[in-house]
Order: structure tokens, then sequence, then C-alpha cells
């Protein structure tokens, strides 16, 4: 994997960083995608081997111009992980307030198709990628009073599968992740009564860390994974088994 280009959406905290990370380690140059005011700092410490791009990934013109700013700061990415994403408030159906829900969508299925949407050409014209999106087990099993969180997650397993098929032919492979809940700043647009249902649900009696979802991410992301497109890769701590 040394001196592949890959882009991190979500880079600048949580299961994104610790991708950048751990892909920095293999040679990886990255560039992280985010508009957190944190990105730029948490890149810094990777030194040449990661640039951070403010990006909205709602916005079209805002993914055009990170993907144009990475190919001139690295060249044409072989490697994409759409790790951004938000919670959404906890709440029932009947109390879901409509512009949470669509906020909601915009960034956890919307934006991830964008960004898939312009690495793929850059991906085909070179014979060779590798795209991880990150869904999660809410899009599996569905959570109570999370059902914008868990219909968008379910959505990004149906364009992983759908888009998989479509670039099999083209040495570009696109797999998911479904983890279980992690401890990172998604937590705070969650009750904590939220919180504690999703621990009680983990079989193996605890969150997620960060690092463990990373090792399977960069292993999918890798020449390594050769063979296996369209797949949905359990990091649910025992909840799920399908």
């Amino acid at each position: 994997m040394k001196d592949q280009v890959a882009v991190v959406t979500g880079g600048a905290q949580g299961i994104g960083l610790a991708v950048v990370q751990q892909l920095v380690e293999k040679g990886v140059r990255v560039a992280s995608w985010d508009y957190d005011a944190t990105n730029e700092k948490a890149m810094t410490a990777f030194g040449e081997q990661a640039v951070a791009v403010n990006c909205d990934i709602t916005d079209p013109a805002s993914v055009n111009s990170a993907y144009q700013q990475t190919c001139k700061a690295f060249s044409t990415p072989a490697i994409l992980v759409n790790s951004a994403g938000i919670a959404g408030p906890n709440a029932t159906v009947e109390d879901y307030d409509f512009e949470a829900w669509k906020k909601v969508f915009d960034v956890n299925i919307n934006g991830t198709f964008l960004v898939n949407k312009v690495c793929i050409p850059g991906m085909k014209a070179e014979g060779y990628g590798r795209i991880l999106n990150i869904a999660s087990v809410a899009g599996k099993e569905g959570n109570p009073n999370a059902s914008a969180y868990s219909s968008s997650k379910a959505a990004v397993i149906g364009l992983t599968k759908s888009l998989g098929k479509e670039l099999a032919d083209h040495n570009i492979a696109v797999n998911c992740v479904t983890p279980a809940a992690a401890r990172t700043r998604i937590f705070d647009q969650m009750s904590e009564e939220h919180i504690n249902y999703m621990l009680s649900k983990i079989p193996r009696g605890r969150f997620l860390d960060v690092e463990e979802a990373a090792k399977m991410i960069v292993w999918a992301v890798s020449p390594e994974n050769s063979f296996t497109t369209g797949a949905v890769f359990d990091l649910s701590g025992g909840r799920a088994t399908y």
C-alpha cells in the first residue's frame, strides 16, 4: 500500500482518525476530508503523509473541490473510506423533526453517494480501487428512537451492494462495515438512555474500540482484499451474526 493515495471522510476524529493513522503507518498518503475545526491540527501529527481538506460532503461543489485538492497535493486516490456521519436526535417516528431527518440522510447517505461518485472515475481510469463505506449495525437491526440513523445506514448497505456489482469487473472492491457503537464524539448527539440501550445489546459487553474498527477497514481497502466486493463486514461484537 506504500505511496497509494487515500481519501478518508470524517478523518478528524473517531474511527476516521484511527483509519488515517493506520493507513499512514503503512505508507499511504491520506487526505482527510472534514469540515471539523480540528481536522488540520489532527493531520499535522502525520507530517507530509497526510493533508487536511475542508469539505462539506453534502455539497457537490465542495466534494468536487476536495477531490481536485487531493489530486494536486498527492495524485489520484486509489482508496476511499467514507467515515463521516451523524446520529441525529433520539425520538420516536411520530415525534421526529423532519428537518433533522433530512439532515441525517443528507450526511449519511447523500454525502456517501457524492464522495463515491467523484472518486470512481479516477479509480476506473487506473484500473484499481478500494472503497469502504461505514454503515452501522443499526442499519441491519434498527434501533428504536433512531429511525433516521437506522434507515440512512441501511441505505449505505444497499448502496455498497449495488456499487460493488457495478465495479466488480474494474478491479475496484466496494465493501462496508457495520460497527456497533464506539465511544466517540457521536455520543454527544445521543441521550444517555440510548447509549445504555446500545451497550446492553452487545454480547461482548463493551463498546467497540476505534482501533479495532480501523484494522478491519484497512484490510478491506488493501490489495490483500482481492476478491471480496459488495460485502458487509460485521463489527457488532456479536449483536448481529449475519
